[in-house]
């Protein structure tokens, strides 16, 4: 009886969540906005979190 072995191969998968949240907020024009709030993500008073979950990409990473 002859056995043969199988040679697996190891696969890279990536899997991506896309979380995303409106923020409403004022300013003086669109780049201000963008600023502040960008400002409020990084000093963490923005944390998205699973309700913020919009949806999953999983494929593989080449």
């Amino acid at each position: 009886m002859r056995i043969f072995a199988v040679r697996m191969t190891k696969y890279k998968i990536e899997v991506r969540e896309l979380l995303s949240r409106i923020i409403e907020t004022e300013a003086e024009n669109e780049d201000d906005a963008v600023e502040m709030v960008r400002r409020m993500y990084h000093n963490c008073d923005i944390v998205l979190d699973a309700s913020d979950y919009q949806e999953t990409e999983i494929g593989a990473k080449r």
